[in-house]
């Protein structure tokens, strides 16, 4: 059985990214595009349109050619978007990463991206230039001041359908993080999908608070808010407090939430000003109907879900800001152009009640990079992307999230993949086997949790976990261990992490 989405499928521009992101902004040149929340730097959309162009001129001078990667690592601030969008305008593909990572993680990202250059905040100047590995690492803030563009400059060539404008990664399904390649169809068709669902205009006023570097924060924060006028105002480092003090600074009208940030809100002190907000939505993981039903008094405005993966741009469904009502707890409706299974994930049957669900759509990705087999396994049969969660479709369309089914971690809405830290910790000489799964945080959502066969008896949890520490960012390290005599494996030799859940439970 195939479900369809309600509305009708949209049209997808042939367009680069950037060339639909800023399609509006020669109309409005004076209004703030972005605000930087700390300082108040401000890029206007006139701003925008100079600096993209000059920047995509500046790296072909370094040179940057079309097809190239550039990786582009610093937390969120205004320059952000303007070297991200350059970078596009060249014809090359941006690999964003996270500015907590530590040297070895952010060496391994650009080697496997095969990146020609990397363009870093000043803040990460020092591990950025451990990492480059002989290649440039430009300054951001430098590359976006002394940025000039000559008259008639076209930017690189593209083509929309098969030029990769993102390479994210994600740990999909299971297993270690995977290039996802995205093209600027599959971007582009992402933010025309939520045109029916989700009505922004120059009126409204986003709080990135979620990084741009993740596919939500860098799709529906940025790319939704731009391409509609809004004005996006930057956080480069949370702080609870001040998040919540900007909301009514600088009158925010739409939050875009994760749930840690989502029970923040929720249990905001009055003394904070939260009336100029007039909706509000969150996305990155499963959100409780108990926290909704607190968000939406504290807010005295709506509150909807939505649910996606980086693999699908990574929008999959939406609850409706107008018309279509959904109920609490629910992810919402198949966006336009939608289409979906819910399956036996053994059998790949159709599935009664509840089962896997799986997606087609313009916002499917590509694939892998250089991991054609990984692609196979989550790209199936006529073009359907298996997502690995559980979930159901009642009779109005209406999905609900019943469980995962796939190994990743979801820490305050950020991706952990067990494999990764599994296969750090068996760097350690005095660890002889290991397994980490996710246990459930009431703060974080879900925490890492490594059982450890030690070799000698002296190691100690917090050894390994300040040793973790310092190879990893601090979202991925594990945050308890437990010593065991053996790990559970099948006869195949595969974790059974069921087994440890139950453990863990009791």
């Amino acid at each position: 059985m195939i479900y369809r989405s309600l509305y009708p499928d949209p049209v997808i521009p042939r367009s680069s990214l950037p060339d639909y992101v800023l399609a509006a902004a020669a109309s409005q040149p004076t209004h703030p595009a972005l605000i930087d929340g700390d300082s108040g730097e401000t890029l206007t959309y006139g701003d925008l349109l100079r600096l993209v162009p000059a920047i995509a001129q500046s790296l072909a001078a370094v040179p940057v050619r079309s097809g190239d990667v550039v990786a582009l690592m610093s937390p969120n601030r205004p320059a952000w978007a303007a070297a991200f969008y350059g970078t596009l305008a060249a014809g090359a593909t941006i690999t964003a990463l996270n500015p907590q990572l530590t040297q070895r993680e952010v060496t391994r990202q650009l080697r496997e991206s095969h990146a020609v250059a990397l363009i870093a905040d000043a803040s990460v100047t020092e591990v950025a230039q451990a990492a480059g590995a002989g290649i440039p690492v430009l300054d951001l803030t430098t590359l976006c001041e002394t940025a000039v563009a000559a008259d008639g400059y076209r930017g690189g060539p593209f083509n929309p359908e098969s030029d990769v404008a993102v390479l994210a990664y994600s740990g999909g399904t299971t297993g270690l993080p995977k290039g996802v390649l995205l093209t600027h169809r599959n971007l582009v068709a992402g933010l025309c999908q939520h045109e029916a669902v989700y009505h922004v205009d120059s009126r409204d006023v986003f709080l990135a608070a979620l990084p741009f570097f993740h596919i939500y924060g860098l799709s529906i924060i940025l790319g939704y808010g731009l391409r509609h006028g809004a004005t996006i105002v930057t956080m480069a480092r949370f702080d609870a407090n001040r998040f919540l003090a900007l909301i009514g600074e600088r009158r925010v009208t739409r939050l875009h939430l994760a749930p840690p940030l989502a029970a923040v809100v929720a249990a905001a002190d009055p003394r904070f000003d939260l009336s100029s907000v007039r909706h509000a939505m969150s996305g990155a993981a499963p959100l409780d109907t108990a926290t909704v039903v607190r968000l939406e008094l504290r807010l005295k405005c709506p509150v909807g879900q939505g649910y996606g993966m980086t693999e699908a741009s990574p929008g999959v469904t939406w609850v409706p800001d107008i018309g279509a009502g959904t109920p609490a707890g629910s992810v919402g409706l198949l966006l336009p152009g939608t289409q979906a299974r819910v399956v036996d994930p053994a059998t790949h049957a159709d599935a009664t009640g509840s089962g896997e669900l799986w997606i087609r759509g313009p916002q499917v990705m590509l694939g892998y990079l250089e991991a054609p087999a990984a692609a196979e396994n989550v790209i199936v049969e006529d073009g359907w992307l298996r997502t690995g969660d559980a979930v159901r479709i009642d009779e109005s369309g209406v999905v609900w999230v019943v469980d995962r089914l796939k190994e990743i971690i979801k820490y305050k809405g950020y991706q952990i993949a067990p494999a990764e830290l599994e296969a750090l910790l068996l760097e350690h000489p005095l660890v002889a086997d290991v397994a980490v799964i996710g246990v459930p945080d009431t703060t974080a959502g879900e925490i890492p949790k490594a059982f450890v066969v030690r070799k000698e008896i002296d190691l100690t949890d917090a050894e390994l976990i300040a040793w973790c520490a310092a190879r990893v960012a601090p979202y991925k390290r594990p945050r308890a261990v437990e010593f065991v005599d053996s790990i559970p494996r099948s006869a195949s030799g595969k974790v059974l992490r069921r087994v440890l859940r139950e453990r863990a439970q009791t």
